[in-house]
């Protein structure tokens, strides 16, 4: 930790404090009102203030990347640029000397429109969830849930960067060939197994030039900030085309996003050591070995409402909370490390989801596949409803925080999808 964590550091800003988004925090995002060109942002209490229209209080050498509607030039700036930024605006916005200067560029939350941070290049979803992974496998292999290759490599597959969909975008039931284990051929038509993912994401700052690598002591230098990620899955689908290439319409007609790029500077007070590999797990190959052996203390949770709970008044279902760190079989310097190893270039805005975080308690499980153990023990809701995968009208929100003794609590924001009848 350093100054820019002290809990004693205060905004003038009164709604900063107790919030998602305190002066510990100033997470960046892109916003805009009504026909407004986008603007760079960071959220601060209820509000966003807007960075584009305070070019004459940071430096120079800022102005032009931070005047753009996207956030990939900025990024690539690296993590010296990011503290830099983040140190100059935690002056501006705790010094009264300022707050003349700074109060007509805050905007009210409710009153924005936030859209992608970045222009996103490049999506890869990994499979770091080792929890997710064993119990997944254990529906089709109980006897042996996790392949061979598991606890040696962090698997990923590359998903479809076009469909990448800031959160509160509807999501539009896919249609696809699905075939039921008694049916003699496949029918096309409208998933019946819609589920989500409660995962996190990661913003690529930094790039790399094709034919490098990224040494594992280097990786958190590649790596902007965190959000919240769902990738949204038809499981009927994925189950008859995933063989022998894995998972494609089931996966890329949507991935939602919170808005908002939580840096790695805000997440230090809660970083921990990755979990200890179990009794007669391999150790990593040595190309994956060293750097930040660290992971984060985030707390996850998914809520789901339904049309009929919403026309009720009735709050929304807790479907899981659980803890990111203690999910992850793979950190994310080593999920870094491991897509470069082969030359890969990696580039500012890319978007790298760690794969559904499930805990090993059934409170903590990130899918309706596991939660409702492939569909058959539904889940009983408020007013009588049952749900095994997720219906026309059901919405899924996602929300991550830290909290640790010492430190001030952060917040993610909201990552939310309601589901809208196939087209």
């Amino acid at each position: 930790m350093n100054a820019t964590n002290d809990p004693a550091l205060a905004s003038w800003v009164e709604t900063a404090r107790g919030s998602d988004f305190p002066i510990q925090n100033l997470p960046l995002g892109v916003f805009s009102v009504g026909n407004r060109r986008r603007h760079a942002c960071v959220a601060i209490g209820d509000f966003v203030l807007d960075l584009t229209e305070l070019a004459d209080l940071l430096d120079e050498e800022w102005r032009g990347d931070l005047s753009q509607p996207v956030l990939n030039a900025w990024l690539a700036r690296g993590p010296e640029a990011q503290s830099a930024l983040r140190e100059r605006l935690q002056e501006l916005l705790s010094d009264e000397r300022y707050r003349d200067d700074l109060e007509p560029q805050l905007i009210g939350q409710t009153e924005v429109r936030m859209h992608l941070p970045c222009v996103v290049g490049d999506y890869t979803d990994f499979y770091v969830g080792i929890h997710h992974a064993t119990n997944v496998g254990k529906q089709f292999r109980p006897d042996n849930p996790l392949l061979p290759n598991y606890k040696y490599v962090p698997i990923g597959y590359h998903g479809r960067a076009s469909s990448v969909r800031v959160s509160g975008e509807p999501v539009i039931r896919p249609n696809g060939q699905r075939k039921a284990p008694d049916a003699d051929a496949p029918e096309y038509g409208p998933s019946r197994r819609l589920d989500y993912e409660l995962e996190l994401g990661l913003w690529v700052g930094r790039g790399n030039d094709l034919g490098q690598t990224i040494p594992i002591d280097e990786a958190d230098g590649h790596i902007a900030g965190w959000c919240l990620l769902n990738d949204w899955s038809a499981r009927d689908i994925q189950a008859w085309e995933y063989q022998p290439l894995g998972p494609f319409l089931a996966k890329n007609f949507m991935t939602s996003v919170s808005p908002w790029i939580v840096t790695g500077d805000a997440l230090d007070p809660f970083r921990v050591a990755m979990p200890a590999r179990a009794n007669g797990d391999p150790d990593p190959l040595p190309y994956l070995q060293g750097g930040p052996d660290s992971a984060f203390e985030i707390q996850l949770e998914a809520t789901l409402s339904t049309a009929k709970m919403r026309e009720e008044g009735l709050p929304a279902q807790r479907l899981s909370r659980g803890t990111a760190s203690s999910a992850m079989y793979w950190s994310a310097a080593q999920i870094i490390t491991h897509h470069a190893s082969n030359g890969c270039n990696l580039q500012s805005g890319d978007l790298i989801g760690t794969g559904t975080l499930s805990t090993d308690s059934d409170s903590g499980l990130g899918s309706l596949l596991e939660i409702s153990r492939g569909g058959k023990e539904p889940i009983e809701l408020p007013g009588g409803e049952k749900r095994a995968f997720l219906e026309d009208g059901d919405e899924v929100t996602l929300r991550a925080w830290c909290e640790a003794e010492g430190a001030v609590r952060i917040g993610f924001g909201e990552c939310v999808g309601r589901v809208e009848a196939a087209s």
